[in-house]
């Protein structure tokens, strides 16, 4: 909702600064699909100069359940599906956070392109940026400023130049001058122009931004109020129904119709299937896992393979395929950057020390005795310890994906034992072991070297946000290099469903970490990657869905609250823990023959009712908790 100051007249679906009447703002149906964000409220004069403004359970014998027949004056309740595309759920963007770094940048981008559209970006002098609760309070560890000032430019997540970004941003600051869209210079003064108001919180969400842009006598031109709401996703207020809340374009002209649906219902069963019928939506519209569950069993048909049909409705198959293999190819590039990285310290007063390339040099070199002599240690092309043959990059292509690394790499010497203790205690101390784990501890090493690139500001895909991007990596990673015979259909297979799961998640409860705390970040990645692990695995829908339960239910109530406001510490090491329970709850999902106290629908029932009851504090915020129990150094300013 771009509102829009003086008097305006209607030109089209949309208004304008004109000398004419005011119009009134039209009504959704009356929007084009192209200008949806851009749906016009009028202030008054008065208004235009206010400076802020106010702030399923499972399946149980129908004949057993009590019969309620709504009442003749009440509607009956209408079901919200949560189908969106698996493409906007797994987006590629950059680091640190996707709803404090890619949505703010995606929120600016939305804004000045309206502005081109409508006609004013030429007569902008002035931008004033305010931001809000959880956006406010870590946004400087985040990135924020750093990805708002490249969505003023015109850069999107995707494709822009991650190498970039801080010394344009440092130009920012310098010269005070700021190319909206690459085109109009307007002067911009970081310290004047953007406040930051982390005591009050919007209603909508947490993560509120107001955008205002003014003319040269001051006068406001437009202004427009965004809300991150997780994963990169977008909404207005009056649009927070539609609009990026089900998908992650610009420009709105270029997406499918049934993506831009105000209702977002389920029609139906005897809804008339004439294409004049109203918009035609994906096949299956499923809006929990019983539903899901009963359209596998009705259809005969995987998960995966109704995802991939509803996928069908916007994409052809060979654009589904290409995609998948962008996604997966910036999932294991992500990986190989962490691994192989000569940088020691993430950035920030901390100078929080990087581990992935440590982690992945003793594993390369032996330093688990017996990693090489049974030839499962997989090696990573352009990696710290590159010795022998390497992995491809393209695991898509690649039938035989492992690379033996036996009798090329050499053990160190033994070190001698030092033993912490007594010798003459009742209790002896005992001397220093090691277990062999190749497998567990691959997969901790890619998980934190996805989070250590994120916190790097670098490229990473969102699955489902920035700040648990390492999870879903790890565990794809994990099964291509130690279980998997064919992996293109085994990373097709993991990602579609696991990111049935994820719609399953954003509908009923968040992925967002200023709404649920870190269980809808890593919590819910977990949950997902453990999908994905059982579904590769051969385990049936049900099977699949419990495997996200479990991951899901031993998430429930993990907090949000990160050292100094940074996406570091406990994020990254957290990752690495999510991907192993992934593994965990999938072994158990399939280990425990059908039997289980839960369903995936209850799960995320009990997140969504533990997130509302979880303090402020625990929830993107780092007032609380290790954020205030860690004390760190105060030698140079927070970045």
């Amino acid at each position: 909702m771009l509102r829009l100051s003086s008097k305006a007249s209607r030109i089209g679906s949309v208004s304008r600064i004109s000398a004419g009447k005011v119009a009134a703002r039209p009504t959704p149906a009356a929007l084009t699909s192209s200008h949806r964000a851009a749906a016009v409220k009028v202030p008054t004069a008065a208004n235009a100069q206010r400076r802020a403004f106010s702030s399923t359970p499972r399946t149980r014998d129908p004949a057993a359940e009590p019969v309620v027949v709504p009442s003749s004056s009440e509607p009956p309740p209408v079901k919200e599906h949560a189908v969106i595309s698996a493409f906007d759920l797994f987006s590629i963007g950059v680091g640190p956070s996707s709803s404090h770094t890619v949505g703010p940048m995606r929120a600016a981008k939305i804004f000045v392109v309206d502005l081109e559209e409508l006609g004013l970006l030429d007569k902008v002098e002035t931008l004033k940026i305010t931001l809000y609760g959880s956006l406010a309070a870590t946004g400087k560890g985040h990135q924020t400023p750093e990805a708002l000032m490249m969505g003023f430019q015109g850069n999107d997540p995707e494709t822009i130049d991650t190498g970039t970004i801080s010394s344009r941003y440092q130009s920012v600051l310098t010269n005070k001058v700021l190319m909206l869209s690459g085109t109009k210079k307007i002067k911009f003064d970081m310290d004047k122009d953007m406040v930051w108001r982390f005591d009050q919180v919007l209603k909508t969400h947490p993560n509120g931004m107001r955008f205002s842009v003014f003319g040269k006598e001051g006068d406001l031109l437009a202004t427009n109020e965004y809300f991150s709401v997780g994963g990169g996703f977008v909404v207005n207020e009056k649009t927070k129904t539609d609009e990026n809340l089900y998908y992650m374009g610009i420009h709105k002209k270029d997406v499918d119709p049934s993506r831009l649906s105000q209702t977002h219902v389920i029609p139906p069963e005897d809804a008339p299937k004439s294409k004049n019928a109203g918009i035609a939506q994906p096949p299956y519209l499923f809006h929990s896992s019983e539903s899901l569950l009963a359209m596998t069993e009705k259809h005969n048909k995987t998960i995966a393979q109704l995802v991939y049909d509803n996928e069908l409705h916007y994409l052809s198959p060979d654009q589904i395929r290409e995609r998948i293999r962008k996604i997966w190819s910036v999932m294991d590039e992500c990986i190989r950057n962490g691994v192989s990285t000569h940088e020691t310290v993430l950035p920030g007063r901390m100078q929080v020390r990087r581990k992935a390339p440590m982690l992945y040099k003793r594993l390369m070199r032996g330093f688990y005795p017996g990693i090489a002599a049974h030839g499962v240690a997989p090696q990573i092309e352009g990696a710290v310890a590159g010795q022998g043959p390497a992995l491809g990059g393209d695991a898509l292509t690649s039938k035989n994906p492992f690379s033996s690394t036996a009798g090329m790499m050499s053990s160190p010497r033994p070190r001698p034992a030092q033993i912490v203790g007594q010798f003459d205690h009742d209790v002896p101390p005992m001397p220093s072991r090691k277990t062999i784990f190749p497998g567990v501890d691959f997969l901790s090493c890619y998980a934190i070297a996805v989070n250590e690139v994120n916190a790097g500001g670098g490229r990473i895909v969102t699955s489902p946000t920035n700040g648990a991007s390492g999870v879903i990596p790890a565990v794809l990673k994990y099964i291509v290099e130690f279980i998997s015979e064919d992996p293109e259909t085994d990373i097709t297979t993991f990602l579609l469903t696991a990111a049935a799961i994820g719609m399953l998640f954003k509908r009923g409860a968040t992925i967002s970490a200023a709404e649920g705390g870190c269980m809808a970040e890593v919590g819910v990645a977990c949950a997902m990657a453990a999908a994905g692990f059982a579904a590769t695995m051969g385990a049936s829908p049900r099977t699949i869905t419990q495997a996200a339960e479990i991951g899901i239910e031993h998430s429930l109530g993990l907090t949000c609250d990160p050292l100094d406001g940074l996406v570091q510490v406990p994020c990254i090491e957290r990752n690495s823990l999510g991907a192993v329970k992934a593994i965990t709850a999938g072994q158990l999902a399939m280990a425990s023959d059908g039997v289980f106290s839960v369903t995936l629908d209850e799960a995320i029932a009990a997140m969504k009712v533990t997130a509302a009851d979880m303090s402020h504090k625990y929830k993107e915020t780092s007032l609380s908790g290790l954020a205030t129990s860690v004390r760190i150094p105060l030698t140079s300013p927070a970045c």
